[in-house]
């Protein structure tokens, strides 16, 4: 059942005077005097109002401003960001979706190997939730992210390449995938090597958009990423994800060896005899080549932007019957 997020009189009635200024009327608490610049606790950070997932500990750091900061928000989709001008300076104001609250600003100065950005927010839009209280709290799916022994297990990982339309929105949803250990975005299946996107672009090098997923074999398998990626994007339609025309968009599967192969062609034909999807699979299954690493701005592209384009979501009715 998916979780609803929202704003209420109830919940707002709930807010003590400082929660109340900063979130409904864009006030801003004092610095190294607030609930969680110093927090090194494992856990969630959520909207003091609605609940909506913001933040993780894990992309906290210690930028010495006395407010909680952040690389990166935990759920993109739940940030907001606007134009703010208020005292004189051009700066970015972060808000929630669902409760609208004013939660802080983004600034463009945070560690440059971790995107560059940083999310300064105040401890009064948020309540933080412990890793032990995530599944009695309602958000038992999050658990994935804090398990040590995906962190550490890594010897053993095995890589998915995969080619599903615009590599940002691709990245965006597996990134979550339990077993997910790491992802990241380029360039494969052309003829050119050391291609840029521009020349991606032009449509001339052969190379698709892809997606390079390494997983724990431990916590997931190669059949449950080809799963996801057959729910989260079209493989019905030839060089074409929504608005996203040309074979750099086209559907493939890039194999590393015979198993794979073997596991991408035997899931096609599940698929197809399913009658689950609103045509056949024209996925193409072909053996990898070079994969070219896109440029640092698409890597993570809907973490550091979050309003950015994207034509990816997951269809849960397109998944196969266990």
């Amino acid at each position: 059942m998916t979780k609803t997020y929202q704003k209420n009189d109830t919940a707002i009635a709930k807010l003590d005077e400082l929660q109340f200024q900063v979130t409904q009327q864009c006030g801003t608490e004092r610095p190294f005097d607030n609930a969680y610049w110093d927090n090194k606790a494992a856990g969630l950070y959520v909207d003091v109002v609605s609940g909506e997932p913001l933040f993780t500990s894990l992309d906290k750091y210690d930028s010495m401003s006395g407010w909680p900061s952040f690389t990166r928000p935990l759920e993109a989709s739940n940030i907001q960001e606007h134009s703010d001008e208020t005292l004189g300076m051009a700066r970015t104001e972060v808000r929630s979706k669902h409760a609208d609250s004013h939660l802080g600003h983004v600034f463009p100065d945070g560690p440059i190997d971790q995107g560059g950005l940083r999310y300064c927010i105040n401890s009064a839009s948020l309540r933080f939730i412990a890793k032990s209280d995530l599944e009695t709290e309602g958000y038992a799916e999050y658990l994935p992210l804090f398990d040590e022994s995906k962190k550490s297990n890594t010897n053993n990982a095995q890589v998915a390449i995969l080619a599903g339309g615009c590599f940002w929105g691709m990245e965006e949803l597996f990134r979550k995938q339990p077993g997910v250990i790491d992802t990241r975005v380029g360039y494969t299946g052309g003829h050119i090597p050391d291609v840029t996107y521009k020349d991606v672009k032009t449509g001339t090098t052969g190379h698709a958009e892809g997606i390079e997923v390494t997983f724990d074999p431990e916590k997931t398998s190669y059949r449950a990423i080809l799963e996801f990626f057959f729910m989260a994007h079209d493989s019905t339609t030839k060089n074409r994800q929504g608005n996203d025309v040309g074979d750099s968009y086209r559907s493939a599967i890039f194999v590393l060896n015979s198993e794979q192969a073997a596991v991408a062609t035997d899931l096609i034909k599940e698929l197809d005899a399913s009658g689950i999807l609103p045509g056949p699979v024209v996925t193409e299954v072909v053996k990898a080549g070079e994969f070219y690493e896109a440029e640092p701005e698409h890597q993570d592209y809907l973490q550091h932007y979050p309003t950015g384009y994207t034509c990816h979501w997951v269809r849960q009715d397109w998944a196969l019957k266990k």
